[in-house]
């Protein structure tokens, strides 16, 4: 019973937190429509606070980002374990664009959201959409804004690590840019692959040391892939084998007030390409 209050409570919390951010996020795509790092942090803004509302999830980050990564671009890999992942990183302190199946963007909500913030399409599987999500996402490495890209291609059904593709990794090697690793440890309890309803969990993502790309060429993607592989299944394994640390949960009051300075800080953002918008018709 209790699992069907906290589902139908957490279904419930999303739709109204989405029936916020949508009016607002469109707000921004008609202002700055190019401004592809803006429009991604208010994804995870709507993700963070999406977390904040809910009562059976607590999501923290360990390891430090790389002092750069506001201005140098990376290619950023993840092991994929629940359809909660994306809430997880967005706690971490950097915008990427991220790369997202076709079918998602066909779903009424989750596909506005993806629109709005500028996340890019692929459908698996297909020749043509791989060549133009990798020309797309080389072309938002060139601007300095990191990609986001899980490389098993979908959800882990049971946890384990995956076989990773070639794609993420050509894409770093093309551009020449960093691989920085992800390890995601505890959200396939929020929400395992093929069930409707969400569970109580404690996760985390762990942000591992970058792999250089320099001096590489394609033929070293197999050995560039299974070398980032290889940190992710390193760290899950140190990972998993500890107690789990508990988060505590916040007060109402502190929930609030960074819910308020969040938003704050948003439309603070949104206000001078409204003033020019204004003086420009």
């Amino acid at each position: 019973m209790r699992t069907v209050v906290y589902g139908l409570w957490t279904y419930l919390e999303f739709a109204v937190l989405a029936a916020v951010f949508v009016p607002i996020m469109a707000l921004y795509w008609l202002l700055r429509r190019k401004d592809l790092r803006g429009r991604g942090s208010w994804m995870r803004r709507f993700g963070r606070t999406c977390v904040r509302a809910s009562p059976i999830w607590r999501f923290r980050v360990e390891g430090q980002a790389p002092q750069d990564i506001a201005r140098v671009a990376y290619v950023v890999v993840a092991n994929h374990e629940s359809s909660a992942d994306p809430f997880l990183l967005s706690w971490l302190p950097f915008d990427m664009r991220w790369v997202a199946k076709v079918s998602l963007f066909k779903i009424p909500v989750i596909g506005w959201l993806l629109r709005l913030g500028g996340d890019i399409r692929l459908l698996r599987g297909n020749g043509d959409s791989v060549r133009a999500m990798l020309a797309e996402a080389q072309g938002t490495l060139e601007t300095g804004l990191p990609v986001m890209i899980f490389p098993e291609g979908t959800r882990s059904p049971d946890g384990a690590l995956q076989r990773f593709k070639d794609g993420a990794f050509q894409l770093a090697i093309d551009a020449g840019v960093p691989v920085l690793p992800l390890a995601i440890e505890g959200t396939r309890a929020c929400r395992p692959k093929g069930s409707l309803w969400f569970g109580r969990a404690h996760a985390v993502v762990r942000v591992l040391a970058p792999i250089s790309t320099a001096g590489m060429t394609r033929a070293e993607v197999p050995r560039l892939r299974e070398a980032t592989r290889a940190s992710i299944r390193d760290a899950l394994v140190e990972m998993r084998q500890r107690p789990v640390e508990m988060v505590p949960e916040p007060e109402l009051s502190v929930a609030i007030s960074e819910l308020v300075a969040d938003m704050a800080s948003a439309l603070e953002a949104v206000q001078p390409a409204a003033a020019g918008q204004s003086s420009g018709s």
